[in-house]
């Protein structure tokens, strides 16, 4: 059998009772065929209260010159209540506290230093960033250990060579290949390791952003290969992927497959499904994603992967991205002007702003951006183009679904019931892939319109 390779969040492990759950999880699936276990840092029950945001407010006040004694302490009564309550065994216990000791016992040297001359650059920020991954895994091979399985601390963080300077695909390829290797079991052991994954040419978050342990976990499977990889599962608190947000709407159900595309546009469009990068690492090595609860184990989950038949539904799933703001600009000089779209996009550019949809008709265009860090000062940049209007609290509602790629009147279907439904609709955009069909609604009136068409597509019996 090949290895399975399971990434648990960290809401999976922010206490020791889930840190013995995890723990008997991974000894379930050992019990048939290899394990690799990657972990985030520790969650809290509110997402300040977690590790990871307690770092980086950490380092932000050490920038500052202000004190940051406050969240390293509270870092440390959390993880050291997770060894307490979860390793029984008093040498493990003792020796993973001396370990979460002695790094943050680094990392306030390392902040003291920063608080001296006021700069984190984004190889400090990864540094810092490093000690929650190291802190978890550490305590889940005690926790492993302790219940009798061969678990081996794992540490990413100088995996990446001085010598690498870009982050381009080539990189990443590399990357890989070499995190294959470090990572793979041997003798029976349970390689438990840090999502971090070492120091990034200009900072792991601006790489690849929050989501890097999910990363790092796919470029793990694809450095294995279909080969060696049986399954890269994903733990976390959800059951899979649904057919819409279940706090949502009520009838919405768990899908028991979806293909990476479809996966990949619903986490572009407001579902927090997986980074999109790591579909693209694993789908490249054609090694299956599953998804599955760590609180609700025995469910099966959702696995990501191309169909093998054709695609008999239309609509896979519905979505909103809310917190929308629609920039519209007017102007008669758009009409026959060569050059005219781009300049308004390196306009765009230089305040920062990512758009999400665009319309354009002859003399105006509009376009969707969800953060728009000074609206008065990218106003007054595009106003050197035309007359400029700014229209916040709006939701982009989004179909997504292979099947529509051979259909018809899709689109129709939900411009009906929308409008059925008294859902006024202000945009409309269809994904060039011809798997996505967006429109822009009122975000007040978002839940209503994603309700609708979800009982239009979706709803069964």
């Amino acid at each position: 059998m090949g290895i399975v390779v399971q990434k648990f969040g960290g809401t999976s492990v922010g206490s020791g009772e889930r840190m013995q759950n995890v723990a008997g999880i991974i000894q379930r699936t050992l019990e048939k065929q290899p394990v690799i276990a990657v972990v985030s840092a520790m969650s809290g029950t509110t997402k300040s209260e977690g590790t990871t945001s307690l770092l980086i407010a950490a380092a932000d006040a050490a920038r500052k010159g202000a004190p940051f004694a406050k969240e390293l302490e509270m870092i440390e009564q959390n993880h050291f209540k997770a060894v307490g309550d979860s390793v029984k065994d008093a040498k493990l216990r003792d020796e993973a506290r001396h370990f979460v000791t002695d790094e943050l016992g680094r990392l306030k040297s390392f902040l003291e230093a920063i608080s001296v001359i006021r700069e984190l650059s984004p190889r400090s920020q990864d540094n810092v960033l490093a000690v929650g991954e190291k802190l978890s895994a550490r305590i889940l091979t005690a926790v492993l250990n302790d219940r009798g399985v061969k678990a081996v601390y794992t540490d990413l963080a100088q995996i990446i060579p001085e010598s690498e300077t870009t982050v381009n695909p080539a990189f990443f390829l590399r990357l890989q290949g070499q995190l294959g290797e470090r990572c793979r079991p041997r003798d029976g052991e349970v390689p438990v390791v840090t999502g971090f994954f070492g120091m990034v040419p200009g900072g792991l978050l601006n790489a690849v952003g929050r989501g890097y342990t999910d990363f790092t976990t796919a470029m793990i499977a694809a450095g294995l290969g279909r080969s060696q990889a049986d399954e890269l599962q994903v733990w976390k608190e959800v059951d899979g992927i649904f057919t819409a947000d279940p706090r949502k709407v009520p009838s919405a159900r768990v899908l028991s497959s979806i293909s990476p595309a479809e996966a990949a546009e619903l986490t572009y469009f407001g579902s927090e499904v997986l980074h999109p990068f790591t579909m693209e690492r694993v789908v490249s090595a054609n090694v299956p994603i599953r998804i599955k609860n760590s609180f609700h184990p025995d469910a099966p989950g959702t696995v990501i992967a191309p169909y093998t038949t054709e695609k008999t539904e239309l609509v896979t799933a519905v979505t909103v991205k809310r917190g929308i703001t629609v920039l519209t600009i007017t102007s008669n000089r758009m009409y026959n002007a060569h050059g005219f779209l781009a300049r308004v996009f390196n306009a765009l550019e230089q305040h920062g702003i990512v758009v999400d949809l665009i319309s354009t008709s002859e003399v105006t265009i509009s376009c969707t951006v969800e953060r728009l860090p000074d609206a008065d000062k990218a106003r007054a940049t595009l106003e050197q183009f035309g007359n400029v209007e700014v229209t916040p609290g709006r939701a982009i509602l989004a179909i997504v679904g292979e099947g529509m790629k051979f259909a018809s009147g899709t689109a129709g279907k939900m411009f009906t019931t929308l409008g059925t439904a008294g859902v006024n609709i202000e945009m409309i955009s269809q994904g060039a892939s011809e798997i996505n069909i967006s429109c822009v609604v009122r975000e007040d009136q978002s839940a209503t319109g994603l309700n609708a068409v979800h009982d239009a597509f979706l709803h069964h019996g």
